[in-house]
């Protein structure tokens, strides 16, 4: 009866007892970056956008290596040439190489486009914390400031400012800027008005910390997605920026290799040599639609609640 009782159930060849049953590895928990970079490649168009970005930041950088021709060397016996083998997207009016010009206006736009963005989120930033954190008079004054900066047309407002100082790069990304900052620091008041009532903010201040400290340690850090997100979105609308107000006359010398200078300069050959303006167009549309994927790519990473 003993040898029935312990021997194995009939079908049952190799018992394993559950004790010594191998457990399984738990699963690896993703730091907040990790998550945060798994949830962005898990959007295919936010790394096709990045892999865009990446290559026009290369060009910009490298254009020098890359541009098989000077591109402010005129060639006036070879003028208005169609794309071939030696001129890969042809030359312009004055036999300059088009291909070599774009390349030039890559690093132009990649400029202007980031570093009017950065002055912008820059003083957006700090009058964005001033008027969300403290309130009062101080955020009655940065808003109404705000709209009435809000209240100018971005074109109109930058024309004006660049007819007073002059064309140029310069000019160009200030005016961009200056005309650029009140977004953002609604943006960030909006955020910091709810960062403010959280546990740990209140915590910080009854342990002594200062208003200055509890801004840039507690509040900032945590209301600075909406900000990322718009500044990555913008530096598109800055690149159109750019190019509208030098199509128009209004943005960077005519001489400068710049892709709103290219358009212009086409426009004269539109259904003749049709190249001239395809080109500059087609890269300001790709630069657009790069910044524009790995904007909502952020924008669904940082906060997968909008997905």
């Amino acid at each position: 009866m003993s040898e029935l009782a312990t021997s194995p159930a009939i079908g049952d060849e190799n018992p394993v007892s559950s004790a010594s049953a191998p457990a399984e590895p738990a699963p690896k928990q993703l730091s907040q970056w990790g998550e945060i970079r798994h949830r962005y490649v898990q959007n295919k168009l936010a790394v096709v956008g990045l892999v865009i970005i990446s290559l026009l930041f290369l060009t910009a950088i490298f254009g020098d290596m890359l541009a098989p021709f000077d591109p402010t060397a005129q060639d006036l016996e070879n003028t208005l040439a169609s794309p071939n083998g030696t001129h890969w997207m042809g030359t312009d009016a004055l036999g300059r190489d088009m291909f070599s010009r774009l390349i030039a206006g890559t690093r132009v736009a990649m400029f202007v486009g980031l570093a009017s963005i950065f002055f912008a989120v820059l003083i957006g930033v700090a009058l964005g914390a001033i008027a969300g954190y403290f309130a009062g008079f101080a955020d009655t004054l940065v808003m109404r400031i705000a709209d009435v900066f809000l209240a100018f047309p971005l074109m109109i407002g930058a024309v004006v400012i660049i007819l007073v100082t002059g064309r140029g790069i310069t000019p160009v990304v200030i005016s961009l800027a200056i005309f650029s900052w009140a977004t953002v620091s609604r943006l960030l008041r909006s955020s910091i008005l709810s960062v403010r009532e959280m546990d740990y903010v209140h915590a910080a201040k009854a342990l002594g910390a200062g208003g200055w400290r509890v801004v840039r340690t507690h509040i900032l850090p945590n209301s600075l997605t909406a900000v990322l997100v718009y500044a990555t979105f913008n530096v598109g609308t800055t690149i159109v920026g750019v190019a509208a107000l030098s199509f128009l006359g209004a943005g960077v010398p005519v001489d400068v290799p710049e892709w709103g200078n290219m358009l212009a300069a086409g426009q004269a050959f539109i259904g003749v040599n049709d190249y001239l303006w395809v080109f500059p167009s087609m890269f300001v549309v790709v630069t657009v639609l790069g910044f524009a994927f790995v904007g909502d790519g952020l924008r669904d990473a940082l906060d997968p609640k909008l997905r």
